[in-house]
């Protein structure tokens, strides 16, 4: 949402001060019609900036409450991409690039863990379906598709860490070894990287019993 409303951007810092209000506590901060300020309001949650929670009364009908989402706090400043990044830097200016190495692989391992203690499949493709689904509720917006000799397709289409990634491509190798953690026996190759200009990462996971 590039360009906001007046409306819009004042719902948005209203929410940001308080939550969990009423149409009725929001409409404290307008002089404008409340039909006005509850359409701006409906096309905010639509866009998914602003969530609604109905609550039940002893008496009288529900009522309605009004509270950020993670999608419209992030429509504010933040230094989210930024931080991480600086904090390595800081840490390889410290220590050196071994001590950055070190604690991304650190990462790699506790990654690692919590696959192998999620993943309990052991049927192949069992194990690429709940590794997809993983991935996706962290925001990796991972499609798989299985093509010529049995053979899988991982596509990324958003990097939540590219940020750091396009900095410290460990990142990436990183995440290719725990691929071939995951899946031992499977050749992984990746021939498309996000943090290299491409618009999504692939990764191809060899099924070693072919077709």
């Amino acid at each position: 949402m590039s360009k906001r409303t007046p409306t819009k951007q004042r719902l948005l810092t209203i929410l940001k001060k308080a939550n969990d209000l009423t149409i009725t506590e929001i409409m404290k901060h307008f002089t404008i019609s409340e039909i006005a300020v509850r359409k701006q309001l409906h096309e905010l949650v639509q866009q998914g900036f602003v969530k609604q929670q109905s609550h039940k009364q002893k008496l009288g009908r529900p009522y309605l409450t009004y509270d950020l989402t993670q999608k419209g706090h992030e429509t504010f400043p933040n230094q989210y991409k930024s931080i991480p990044v600086e904090l390595l830097e800081d840490l390889e200016e410290l220590h050196g690039p071994q001590a950055v190495r070190a604690l991304l692989d650190k990462h790699g391992e506790r990654e690692k863990a919590y696959m192998d203690n999620v993943i309990q499949e052991d049927d192949l493709d069992k194990k690429v379906a709940e590794m997809v689904r993983i991935q996706n509720e962290r925001g990796y917006m991972v499609e798989v598709e299985k093509v010529a000799e049995g053979d899988f397709e991982v596509r990324n289409y958003n990097c939540p860490v590219a940020a750091i990634a396009r900095c410290y491509h460990q990142m990436c190798t990183n995440e290719q070894k725990l691929y071939e953690e995951i899946f031992p026996g499977s050749e992984v190759s990746a021939y498309s990287f996000i943090t290299q200009g491409d618009h999504v990462c692939k990764w191809k996971i060899k099924n070693p019993n072919g077709r």
